[in-house]
């Protein structure tokens, strides 16, 4: 495999282990799973996956709340499959990367047990606790992403510890450098294994106000963002001293010397703040994180006007750092269903893939976007989420977009002997990968097709963006790389669009696209068309 920032303009393929493939008939999906099914993967022409957490933990957060950062929990398997894991991708050229969720631990975490003891044990300080204020309320008014009070107390201390997550999710301590230390050194056992990156949760939640000052409030018009709507109380303060703390930038830069140690190991931060493309502008450079991504394209907003802004924007600050984009992960409601309502094409997933991939950067690609699987709807009673049971009718929650893997038309679509952990939808199984691969025009194939091409188009992999003025709904940009110059446009609609670029063209027979006609100088896009073409 080729070495030396392999990242840069890579195609990340994420695997959410529970909904995978199970192999032991559990319901759950499991690294040896993952295993089984790596030479589908490799199909797919991907460049690395990004594994989400797999570590020892009691599932409260469904792995966000690892109780023993270097043990995999024996629902997924062992550290024995994950070395089979490693060794079986890096044998079909695919890079490893895990998630690493640094902010907090789970409340079973031995830290933690010992922490809440007392006040004067060894790992007293590990974690961020205050004392009530004078009638007994929290020390301040932070509030949980999950709801409610950001603070917990506990009898044993007789004070309250931070969570910013779920009550049983408490935030370590990072103001504390014995904190930092051993955090760097469980990263380290994994780097020793050999993992290829590390995906980083809520980086930018690491530190937190020492004053512990309160957040002020926010208006009601901008209460707004991923899942932040007025029915969540978070969206009504700003969040300016319970994350994105200045003191995070030298902790970045000891994570970076420590990955320097291993020059072909990456990071990619997830970084959800005020402002986070500024955040990423600074969170990604030479001395911090390799890449970052954020939620702007994770939103409900969808035109060419937003994405070209949102591109734009960062482009404008990140100088230095290296942008990887998703529209699709474990968090949010799935692209096709956000973006492309309940009726949305196969020609739309295949053109969402493809617009993704052709932007400046990385990409994550989250498991069933190449299937164009739309959002599950999982009825309350069969709810697993804590967000989504919080905010129920308002807010489903993530647990539609977790929904195992359809691999064939068989039981439970192929993903378990068992009862999956969550029900597999019929609009699901109609989508299944078996289906897809036997049929040469299907969303799976077409995202096969485009990704083996980009693959060979150094303008796609590592080139500049320059945007193209244009109307709704056509999305047009130059990329460039050396001698190669490259028109890309999407018509971002249902509907056929004409446009006349301002460029002579040479049409590239770019597969997997609905592709647009050149006619006189004009480009006629079919219903969601693209057009690649080489400048002239």
């Amino acid at each position: 495999m080729a070495t030396n920032r392999w990242w840069r303009g890579a195609v990340i393929y994420q695997i959410y282990p529970r909904s995978f493939l199970d192999t032991n008939g559990d319901g759950v999906g499991d690294l040896a799973g993952i295993v089984e099914k790596l030479d589908y993967v490799a199909s797919l022409g991907v460049d690395a996956i990004w594994i989400s957490p797999f570590f020892k933990s009691p599932m409260a957060d469904f792995g966000y709340d690892i109780a023993d950062y270097r043990d995999v929990d024996p629902l997924f398997g062992t550290l024995s499959d994950f070395d089979r894991l490693l060794a079986k991708a890096h044998a079909l050229g695919i890079r490893v990367m895990i998630d690493q969720v640094l902010s907090h631990t789970s409340m079973e975490h031995e830290w933690f047990r010992q922490s809440r003891e007392s006040r004067d044990n060894a790992r007293a300080d590990w974690y961020v606790w205050a004392d009530a204020k004078p009638d007994g309320t929290p020390p301040n008014n932070w509030l949980s992403i999950f709801g409610g009070v950001a603070w917990k107390w506990e009898p044993r201390r007789r004070q309250y510890y931070l969570h910013n997550f779920l009550s049983s999710q408490p935030d370590l301590n990072f103001h504390n450098p014995h904190v930092r230390a051993a955090t760097l050194d469980n990263v380290k056992f994994w780097l020793d294994k050999g993992v290829d990156g590390l995906r980083l949760d809520a980086i930018n939640y690491c530190f937190h106000d020492a004053q512990l000052r309160d957040n002020p409030p926010k208006p009601a018009e901008l209460r707004t963002g991923r899942g932040f709507s007025p029915d969540n109380p978070y969206a009504f303060q700003y969040h300016h001293y319970n994350n994105t703390q200045p003191e995070n930038l030298q902790f970045l830069e000891e994570l970076r010397a420590l990955l320097d140690r291993y020059p072909d190991a990456t990071t990619l931060g997830e970084i959800s703040s005020e402002d986070s493309l500024a955040t990423m502008a600074e969170y990604c450079n030479g001395q911090r994180l390799h890449m970052g991504y954020s939620f702007e394209l994770l939103t409900d907003d969808f035109s060419a006007a937003y994405i070209r802004g949102t591109v734009e924007r960062l482009e404008a600050t990140m100088t230095e750092g290296w942008p990887c984009w998703a529209i699709s992960n474990h968090d949010v409601q799935r692209a096709v269903t956000r973006w492309g309502g309940p009726d949305a094409s196969d020609t739309f997933a295949a053109q969402m893939v493809a617009m993704v991939c052709s932007l400046r950067g990385s990409v994550c690609l989250y498991q069933g976007e190449e299937l164009g699987l739309p959002e599950a709807d999982v009825p309350y009673e069969a709810l697993q989420d804590p967000y989504g049971k919080t905010f129920w009718p308002n807010f489903k929650g993530r647990d539609g977009c977790r929904t195992p893997m359809p691999w064939n038309d068989a039981p439970q679509a192929g993903f378990s002997d068992g009862k999956p952990w969550l029900p597999i939808p019929p609009e699901h199984v109609e989508r299944n990968v078996a289906l897809q691969d036997a049929d040469a025009h299907s969303v799976l194939n077409a995202a096969r097709s485009f990704l083996r091409w980009r693959k060979t188009q150094p303008a796609l992999r590592q080139g500049s963006i320059r945007f193209i003025d244009t109307a709704e709904p056509v999305l047009a940009f130059v990329r460039e790389c050396g001698d190669q110059s490259m028109l890309v446009a999407f018509n971002l609609s249902s509907s056929p669009v004409s446009w006349q670029p301002p460029h002579a063209l040479s049409p590239l027979a770019a597969p997997g696209v609905a592709a647009a006609e050149l006619r006189d100088g004009i480009l006629h896009f079919p219903p969601c068309g693209a057009a690649f073409a080489a400048l002239s």
